[in-house]
């Protein structure tokens, strides 16, 4: 049976703690989203973890009042502990799509993987260019409505919409759980481009 990974993107103390807005989007799925890692690991499903490490010379990093934030080696890099477990991967990435220059896709390849669900932090930047990029390469997208955030609601709104329209099947994480229990696997999205 091809397996099943949960990507999840920049769940970093530096990234999460920013600003009110993000702790509180972050604070708001906490406890379903954790519950949610744990049935997919128990189903014998992978978890990366997809940890931004900006780098000193990247021109288009964003600064945080002059502060190049999320430097390797640094606890505001690492993820929030209460989403990580002794199992679960964590790969590097310098860009905002956890494709771009890494090796996630062998990684997939390496482990089964033809699904995976897309999740974190920010679901307009991170979030959707994974998730295109995961459907470049051929595999099966699906994103949780309860699994990601963004400081903005209209933000997420907007991208989630435009997942939805394109490449994604769109859900939450009780119906990921549910489709799993009945089907043992996610059903691939039919792409209808009017």
């Amino acid at each position: 049976m091809p397996k099943i990974a949960v990507l999840t993107n920049d769940l970093q103390y530096e990234l999460v703690e920013k600003n009110q807005e993000r702790i509180n989007a972050v604070n708001e799925v906490k406890d379903t989203f954790c519950n949610f890692l744990s049935e997919i690991r128990a189903k014998g499903h992978i978890v990366i973890h997809l940890q931004l490490i900006n780098h000193e010379g990247d021109p288009n990093a964003e600064r945080y009042d002059g502060y190049l934030p999320v430097q390797k080696g640094t606890r505001g890099a690492e993820i929030l502990e209460e989403f990580v477990h002794e199992s679960d991967i964590i790969m590097e990435k310098n860009k905002d799509s956890g494709f771009y220059e890494t090796d996630l896709d062998e990684v997939l390849k390496q482990h089964g993987v033809d699904t995976v669900i897309v999740t974190g932090m920010q679901t307009q930047i991170c979030v959707q260019t994974t998730a295109a990029d995961a459907f470049f390469r051929g595999y099966n997208i699906w994103v949780p409505e309860d699994g990601v955030v963004s400081a903005n609601p209209d933000d997420k709104k907007r991208s989630l919409d435009w997942l939805g329209g394109y490449c994604a099947t769109i859900s939450s994480t009780d119906e990921i759980i549910s489709v799993l229990n009945e089907k043992n696997y996610l059903p691939r999205k039919e792409i209808y481009i009017p």
